[in-house]
């Protein structure tokens, strides 16, 4: 399965609507964060696949790929 680009790139420039870290890039969220978003169930739609697509690039050191990619392919 391959990656979408698409989805990626939105996802480098996505910021979270809500809560503590309004504002803030999905990818710089602290990992305790996005890890408590995975015990208690991610939001429905967009922004739970992507908050879910976070926690996986963080559990296994993934992150630098989203921040090349928002520099690579600027909003």
């Amino acid at each position: 399965m391959e990656p979408d680009k698409t989805f990626l790139i939105k996802l480098a420039h996505t910021k979270m609507p809500f809560g503590k870290y309004e504002g803030r890039f999905l990818i710089d969220l602290p990992e305790y964060y996005v890890v408590w978003y995975h015990n208690k169930g991610f939001p429905k739609g967009q922004l739970g696949l992507m908050l879910a697509t976070v926690y996986e690039l963080k559990l296994n050191g993934l992150e630098d790929l989203i921040r090349n990619i928002k520099r690579t392919y600027p909003k």
